[in-house]
């Protein structure tokens, strides 16, 4: 039960979502990372017979990625929450709840927006802070 990581990109997510479900797979869930200030990761994990794939690419804040909501209806949820903790945008979403999921009006930034971790010589640092303790 070795998980296997495939690359894909952003032109590739939804046909090799397509070709997941094909094979028997069920979607699971996205997991979604902050690389740097603007650019993001995103893992797409689909199960089947107890042995885990996983579809992985990272693109800029900036890029409009493809919804896979198309194939797997329950994927919408994922990505509106995706879209309200880290600002990235989806297109195509079959629900779209345009970023207000889970966030208030008056929240203006994502919350998970940013945040990144960096090891500098002085220790770890959060967004450019020491970590307390």
């Amino acid at each position: 039960m070795i998980d296997q990581v495939i690359s894909v990109s952003n032109e590739t997510v939804v046909d090799e979502t397509a070709k997941m479900k094909f094979e028997g797979y069920r979607f699971v869930t996205m997991s979604c990372f902050m690389l740097d200030e603007t650019t993001v990761q995103l893992l797409y994990h689909f199960d089947k017979n107890l042995e885990l794939r996983h579809l992985r690419f990272s693109v800029t804040l900036e890029t409009l990625i493809p919804s896979i909501s198309r194939v797997y209806s329950s994927a919408f949820l994922v990505e509106n929450e995706i879209q309200d903790l880290f600002g990235v945008h989806f297109q195509g979403i079959t629900v779209d709840y345009e970023r207000t999921l889970y966030l208030d009006e008056e929240v203006k930034a994502p919350p998970f927006c940013g945040f990144t971790a960096r090891k500098s010589a002085k220790g770890q640092h959060f967004n450019g802070k020491p970590s307390e303790g």
